[in-house]
Formats: structure tokens, C-alpha cells, sequence
């Protein structure tokens, strides 16, 4: 839809044969070939429940909508998994930055920081996806801010992001977008044919 970027190239006809797998699921799920907030968080939101996660649905939603026109397109949602599968530690941290950058200025607050520590914990161990982490949202949070917040100003920059996470396991760990969060599949039950790889 008019995105200046290209898709990434691998080489092997593999990526072609699971680019054509990823697009027949796409369309089965999303038969207009986009995908609103809406049916996102319908999809995302399944199985998890709370605020919490319908608001991590519609920043995550956000990310992925390059081109800001209010739905994520083929392109925009193949580019964001590809990235997040194959792209640079530096390429995927840059990613989690805008998710974790809810209003967009260009620096994480305590407060953003801590509402997607929240939701991303809560809508892990709802959908058994993770175990619960031993630390809180703000334990984190507090965590995070001490090892990345270089010069004390009460937000985080890219840069400052980008190097605390490239230098911390836990931090990266923590930081780094997990792909399966942004795959749009139906629900497990409604369609076996579908299967779990997205």
C-alpha cells in the first residue's frame, strides 16, 4: 500500500514457498487483505484477558502500521516478522523502541515502560505462554531505568535502549519483541488446517 520498503530477500526457494504459506493464512484470516485494530486485537487478544492486553494489541498494532492509515497490510505485517525473526539485534531492538514508545516522542517514559512490562506479563502467563516473571512491572521497570537511563533525565532514548539492551542479556531478553506476539492466526480448535506456524 504505497511503503517504500521492500521485502526482505533470503535466498532459497524456501522463503518463497513459506512467503505464499504466510500470505494464504493472512487472507484466510484477513479475506479484505488488511487487518483493522479491531480483528488484531481479536486475534491477539484470545485466550488473555484484561485491558492490559487489548492495550498492548493496539501498540503493537501501531508498530506494525508503517504507513499510519489505520490498518496493517500484508507487506507491513510480513516486514515485521521477518524482521523480528531474522533481522539484526540492533533492527529488532529499534522495533521494540516504538512499541515501548507509546505516545511517539521519541523516548520511553517510567509510566509507558511500565504498562507494556504489565501487559506483556499478564497476557504471557494468561496464555501460558511464559512463566510468571519473579520481578513486578515495577521491579522491572526500576531495573531497567537504573541500567538505561545514562544521563538521569527520567526517560530512555533510542540510543541509550539500543546500547543498554546490545550489553545486558537480561536486558535484551526483557526488551526484545518475541515474534509470536505478532502473528495473526485463529484461534486453536476453529480451523486444524491452519496448524500453529504463523
Amino acid at each position: 500500500m504505497g511503503q517504500a520498503a521492500t521485502l526482505p530477500c533470503r535466498r532459497g526457494g524456501s522463503y518463497v514457498m513459506e512467503l505464499h504459506e504466510w500470505y494464504r493464512k493472512f487472507i484466510i484470516e484477513c479475506p479484505s487483505g488488511l487487518i483493522t485494530l479491531h480483528e488484531f486485537q481479536k486475534h491477539f487478544c484470545n485466550g488473555t484477558g484484561g485491558s492490559e492486553s487489548a492495550e498492548y494489541a493496539e501498540q503493537i498494532f501501531r508498530t506494525l502500521d508503517n504507513n499510519e492509515d489505520g490498518v496493517v497490510d500484508f507487506r507491513e505485517y510480513v516486514m515485521a516478522i521477518s524482521m523480528l525473526v531474522e533481522g539484526s539485534a540492533v533492527e529488532k531492538l529499534r522495533w521494540s523502541f516504538k512499541l515501548y514508545d507509546k505516545d511517539g516522542d521519541g523516548a520511553i517514559t517510567r509510566e509507558e515502560m511500565r504498562e507494556i512490562m504489565q501487559a506483556v506479563n499478564k497476557m504471557g502467563v494468561a496464555a501460558d505462554l511464559t512463566k510468571p516473571n519473579p520481578l513486578t512491572a515495577d521491579e522491572c521497570t526500576n531495573r531497567i531505568f537504573l541500567r538505561l537511563d545514562k544521563d538521569n533525565n527520567a526517560v530512555i532514548s533510542l540510543e541509550e535502549f539500543i546500547e543498554g539492551a546490545l550489553d545486558d542479556d537480561w536486558m535484551r531478553e526483557m526488551l526484545e519483541c518475541d515474534p509470536n506476539t505478532v502473528r495473526v492466526e485463529r484461534p486453536p480448535g476453529k480451523d486444524p488446517a491452519l496448524g500453529t506456524h504463523g
